[in-house]
């Protein structure tokens, strides 16, 4: 009905890990289709409470029709000692791979090599071996399934639950990848890497400071972005091209940074440097941009082209609305009538427009030109301390 706003449906796997575990759910791990959507059923209905996650096990009380909530137990099989051995070896002889886990993140590529390796985290065929104090007989259960869709949360908040289920707990796994990274004693036998020598406090303290070594010098070309040894899943809707364009883009910010010196400033909000990437890019883009980031073309393409003529302040005023003192105004507004064009000028907070020109002030107490186009208005020239300077552009 016009007017009426639906509730959004509750899904389930909103991470790409918790994604992977749901679509293994329902196409690769042969449950009964006819019950898996009962089971998403309960589950929007928060019929499940005190899930937890154990070494290989998933516990869960489930309400049905009777009083008593159902106990839920779902064993999922633990890897053997030989599947451990070929996961974190494959893992470990990835960089990629054992940065990432090392940082607490699971790159989406590894479940391919897991499950290539032999040693598939997700659950396959006869791996869920569930049980239900409820007196239905089907595998699974409702109040099973119900359970299968919860357990996407627990992945959603940590993608390291996949290891528990599979036998070990996340530091397990970080600490035999952190033995593989250690240097060998033996061929084929891991150590530790010894512990740095200790520095005695009194000598550190009065030791000469030494001098700074000479900064390189800043090179006369921003250098090209490293290729990528592996393309991003297709799922989650990056690509190499994409990228290679942002580490361009930092590279050359980066280098600017050092022509320029640190005068120049960096930090920009989220819609700043949306704004500058749109400027600097092919008008073609900017809707690319904008789909990509939520944000209506028509808006982005107003702030690209105010960054293109006057930078961060120019997009500021096109944004921004505000009541400045009266004394730049007061002045401005003077300049106008002295101006000889046609109209009145007319004040409304830091604007003042006659006729088809208008001036901002910002609040880096700069004047900006504004010219009437259409309906609306558009910047039109870099910015001034002089109000009379933007009234009369070189």
């Amino acid at each position: 009905m016009p007017g009426v706003t639906g509730r959004k449906r509750r899904t389930f796997g909103n991470t790409w890990w918790g994604a992977a575990w749901v679509e293994a759910l329902e196409e690769r791990a042969k449950l009964d289709p006819n019950r898996l959507p009962r089971g998403r059923t309960y589950a929007r209905k928060g019929t499940v409470s005190k899930l937890a996650v154990g070494a290989g096990e998933v516990t869960a009380w489930v309400q049905g029709s009777r009083a008593v909530p159902y106990r839920v137990t779902i064993h999922m099989q633990a890897f053997t000692d030989a599947q451990w051995e070929s996961l974190l070896g494959m893992a470990g002889s990835r960089l990629g791979h054992v940065a990432a886990l090392l940082d607490g993140e699971l790159p989406g590529e590894l479940a391919e090599d897991a499950r290539a390796a032999g040693a598939d985290l997700l659950p396959g065929p006869g791996d869920l071996r569930p049980k239900c104090s409820c007196p239905d007989s089907a595998n699974p259960c409702k109040h099973v399934a119900a359970v299968y869709y919860l357990v996407a949360d627990e992945v959603d908040a940590d993608p390291f639950v996949l290891f528990l289920l599979r036998g070990r707990p996340r530091e397990a796994v970080l600490a035999e990848l952190r033995s593989r990274r250690a240097p060998a004693s033996q061929p084929g036998k891991r150590v530790r890497a010894p512990a740095a020598p200790g520095v005695d406090p009194k000598r550190a303290y009065t030791r000469r400071i030494a001098a700074l070594p000479p900064r390189l010098a800043v090179p006369g070309t921003v250098g090209p972005p490293a290729v990528l040894d592996v393309d991003p899943p297709h799922r989650t809707g990056w690509s190499s091209e994409i990228f290679a364009e942002l580490a361009a883009d930092a590279a050359a910010r980066a280098w600017e940074l050092l022509v320029m010196g640190p005068e120049r400033e960096t930090e920009l909000s989220f819609v700043e440097d949306l704004a500058r990437r749109a400027a600097a890019g092919d008008p073609g883009d900017v809707a690319g941009l904008a789909e990509a980031a939520g944000i209506p073309v028509r808006d982005l393409t107003a702030w690209a082209q105010a960054w293109r003529e006057a930078g961060r302040g120019g997009m500021a005023v096109v944004r921004e609305v505000w009541r400045p003192a009266q004394a730049p105004l007061a002045q401005a507004k003077a300049d106008f009538a002295e101006s000889g064009l046609p109209g009145t000028p007319k004040t409304w907070r830091n604007r003042i427009t006659q006729g088809d020109l208008q001036l901002r002030y910002g609040r880096d107490e700069r004047w900006y030109r504004f010219v009437r186009d259409g309906e609306g208005w558009r910047v039109d020239g870099p910015a001034s301390t002089r109000p009379t300077d933007v009234i009369y552009p070189p």
